[in-house]
C-alpha cells in the first residue's frame, strides 16, 4: 500500500528483499507496519507506535514522497479491515469497537502528518543553511567578503567624535 508512492522497480525491490543490511529501508517500513498493525489489534500504546511511525514519516519526508501518499497507509488500513472483517463486524455487532479503531487510526494518521511537517521543515531548514554556507564560501573564495564593524562600535566611534567636536 505505502509502495506505490514509489517507482514500480523500487517498489518490487522494496517489497522482495527485507533483509536490514541489503534494504534497511524495505526492512524498516516492513518492521514499522506490522508493529503498528500489532498494537491496533492489542492496545494500541501510543508510546510503542509513535517511535514506529517516526521511522514511516522520516523515510517519506526525505524521500519527498507526498503526504498524502506517505499518510495513506492508515486509511487503507481502514479498508482492509473493513473488507477482511466486515461480515464478522456485522455479525458479532462490533461497530462500537470499530469507530473506536477508527478513532486511534485517525489520531495516528494526525500524528503523522504533524510528524511528516516537522521533518519537511527541518529538510528545507538544512538545506537553506547548506545554501547559505556554501555561498559564504565561494564569496570568501572571490575575496568579495570584508569584515563589517558590529554596529555598537559604530555607536562608540560616533559618540567619541561628537565629544571631540564639543556636540
Amino acid at each position: 500500500m505505502m509502495l506505490e508512492a514509489y517507482p514500480s522497480n523500487s517498489a518490487s525491490f522494496l517489497k522482495e528483499h527485507n533483509n536490514q543490511f541489503a534494504n534497511p529501508i524495505g526492512h524498516t517500513l516492513s518492521r514499522s507496519i506490522e508493529g503498528i498493525f500489532e498494537e491496533l489489534v492489542n492496545e494500541a500504546d501510543f508510546d510503542k507506535v509513535s517511535p514506529l511511525i517516526d521511522d514511516i514519516v522520516r523515510i517519506s519526508a526525505i524521500q519527498e514522497i507526498k503526504p498524502s501518499q506517505a499518510l495513506a497507509l492508515f486509511f487503507i488500513l481502514k479498508k482492509v479491515i473493513r473488507r477482511e472483517l466486515g461480515k464478522e463486524i456485522s455479525e458479532n455487532r462490533l461497530e462500537s469497537e470499530l469507530a473506536a479503531l477508527d478513532v486511534t487510526i485517525d489520531a495516528f494518521a494526525l500524528f503523522s502528518f504533524d510528524l511528516y511537517l516537522k521533518c519537511r521543515e527541518k529538510l528545507y531548514e538544512l538545506r537553506a543553511n547548506e545554501t547559505k554556507r556554501l555561498t559564504y564560501r565561494l564569496l570568501q573564495k572571490a575575496n568579495l567578503v570584508y569584515e563589517v564593524r558590529d554596529e555598537p562600535d559604530f555607536i562608540q566611534f560616533k559618540t567619541a567624535s561628537k565629544m571631540k567636536r564639543g556636540n
